[in-house]
């Protein structure tokens, strides 16, 4: 059942979100050959604990980091840890956020030093899929309209969806409906109702032939704009 949240619960989430996002620029302007992954995580956990927050991810369902970070071929939850990061990685980085009572969750994906044109174009057109699929989360869409809007555009580029994982709904608990997926036929799923309160992590997972994948992923809320 989808959660509607009241006015006071979406400042508290709003909150959250921006926590989250601070986390993960943090993390983001780390990315840099030579540094590991473990050294990115550990900086986002004091970041987030300095703010008064909590990690989410740590230690959800035995997840030992308080951030996932997937290089090149991990599509998601990648386990921080000794990995160095070199010239040429595509980084992606998912970060989690609870405080007063409610989660934050985003991601987005990172190059480190110089990539090569496919690879910037995968960033790219991943990034650009979010906002096709933005454009659907609006009142008198359905839920599915997202992933088809979402389908489309990669495709239409030369990539395909990573079907394995689906995008959700967030709030007092990390995980909650609805589920977004990232492909599939339009028409289907719950409508957007005119009026606040739904929220949801859409996930934009793409892929080219190499395997590489990209995560771009921020907190959002149905049918309004992202946090």
């Amino acid at each position: 059942m989808i959660s509607m949240k009241s006015p006071r619960e979406i400042e508290a989430m709003r909150k959250a979100g921006r926590l989250t996002a601070q986390a993960r620029a943090l993390a983001g302007s780390m990315v840099a050959p030579g540094v590991t992954t473990h050294e990115i995580d550990t900086a986002v956990r004091r970041f987030i604990e300095s703010h008064g927050g909590k990690p989410s991810f740590l230690g959800y369902a035995g997840f030992p980091g308080s951030a996932c970070i997937s290089v090149n071929e991990v599509v998601i939850h990648g386990i921080p840890g000794p990995r160095k990061l070199k010239e040429g990685d595509i980084v992606s980085v998912d970060v989690g956020a609870y405080i007063d009572g409610f989660h934050g969750d985003c991601a987005a994906t990172y190059a480190c030093g110089e990539i090569s044109e496919e690879a910037k174009k995968l960033i790219q057109v991943t990034q650009q899929s979010f906002w096709e699929g933005i454009k659907m989360a609006r009142s008198g869409c359905r839920v599915s309209d997202i992933g088809h809007a979402v389908q489309e555009y990669v495709e239409a580029n030369g990539f395909s969806v990573v079907r394995d994982f689906v995008g959700h709904g967030v709030g007092r608990n990390l995980h909650e409906a609805p589920e977004v997926r990232n492909f599939g036929p339009a028409g289907h799923g719950p409508r957007h109702a005119h009026r606040r309160g739904a929220h949801g992590v859409r996930r934009r997972l793409a892929g080219e032939g190499t395997g590489r994948q990209v995560d771009h992923r921020v907190p959002g809320r149905l049918p309004h704009r992202p946090l």
